[in-house]
């Protein structure tokens, strides 16, 4: 997102508190330098625009219009203000983030002296495991996408693609024709800060794949008339799928099943990386195919394999 993209966004020039201020031309700074320099995604860089738009025109409405005036208690009074609201701690802490990095921002460009997000620590968050699906959960998924027709052929090789490569439905929806490599049995998935990754994937989500591509794609894709569009899954009326659309498939389809669980496309991401894990896969190629850029962040799904290990012991052993 560039500044003349940001100027022209009617969202932003209408009643913007932030015009006029030093603080709009620095977060359009910093959220440049994201986009140009670090490589941030777009969705990322709207994130964090949001998150950092709320915490400046509170300043605002409180006093500060310069980033000198800003200090650390107006930090912690901010974030005691979105508790106050009912924000959870995850929104708490995101929020403190993307403070944390604009004040630093402030500080390399020379604006500030000093940070002052410095001193201030961050929320000490819970640790929740994902939610997963069982092997048998994941099969009956995929059974009642077994309808002769265009809707459950695109919905089942969705399902497979998501399972079989653990691919974020955001790779998922983005996947183009030109991404496949049949003979290969592996997808090029695109994913944060426009990282590829090659993924390998199964013979069942390979025969999904070529059932929606060689007997079903053409004929949706023909509703566009002449455009040519090149995503793997598509509307009926020839579109690319959203993240809102390949969301309420998945929902349908698990209601089919009589999963009750409420469950998304990131759960299918969730399965197959504990799936791996249990039937023990290193925790580096885990890494590798989920795109994580950090390992800790692969480190949760060794948690749901421990946990399992203690319940399978306490069910069967007999001094448990």
């Amino acid at each position: 997102m560039s500044r003349a993209e940001d100027s022209q966004d009617p969202a932003l020039v209408k009643a913007d508190p932030l015009l006029g201020t030093p603080f709009r031309a620095g977060l359009l700074d910093f959220l440049d330098a994201l986009r140009v320099e670090a490589g941030v995604s777009k969705n990322t860089v709207l994130a964090y625009r949001r998150d950092l738009k709320v915490f400046l025109e509170w300043l605002i409405q409180i006093g500060p219009r310069h980033w000198e005036s800003v200090t650390a208690i107006h930090i912690v009074d901010h974030m005691a203000a979105m508790r106050s609201l009912g924000q959870t701690e995850s929104s708490v802490a995101r929020a403190l983030a993307a403070i944390r990095m604009l004040l630093r921002h402030q500080v390399a460009e020379g604006v500030l002296k000093c940070d002052p997000c410095a001193l201030i620590s961050a929320p000490v968050l819970a640790r929740y495991l994902p939610t997963t699906l069982g092997i048998e959960e994941v099969d009956a998924l995929l059974s009642v996408a077994s309808k002769d027709t265009w809707i459950d052929a695109r919905d089942r090789a969705l399902v497979e693609v998501l399972y079989a490569s653990g691919a974020r439905v955001s790779e998922a929806i983005t996947l183009r024709v030109d991404g496949l490599e049949p003979a290969l049995g592996v997808l090029r998935l695109t994913g944060k800060g426009n990282k590829t990754r090659i993924v390998p994937i199964g013979k069942s989500a390979q025969a999904a794949l070529e059932t929606w591509l060689l007997q079903w794609r053409a004929g949706v894709a023909g509703a566009r008339g002449s455009k040519v569009v090149r995503e793997v899954f598509l509307t009926r009326t020839g579109r690319p799928m959203d993240r809102t659309a390949a969301w309420r498939r998945v929902k349908a389809l698990a209601i089919r099943a009589g999963i009750r669980a409420n469950i998304s496309p990131h759960t299918l991401r969730h399965s197959f990386a504990s799936h791996l894990v249990m039937g023990g896969a290193d925790l580096r190629s885990v890494q590798e195919m989920l795109g994580h850029a950090s390992i800790k962040t692969t480190e949760v799904y060794t948690h749901l394999d421990s946990e399992q290990v203690r319940s399978v012991h306490r069910l069967f052993h007999p001094r448990a």
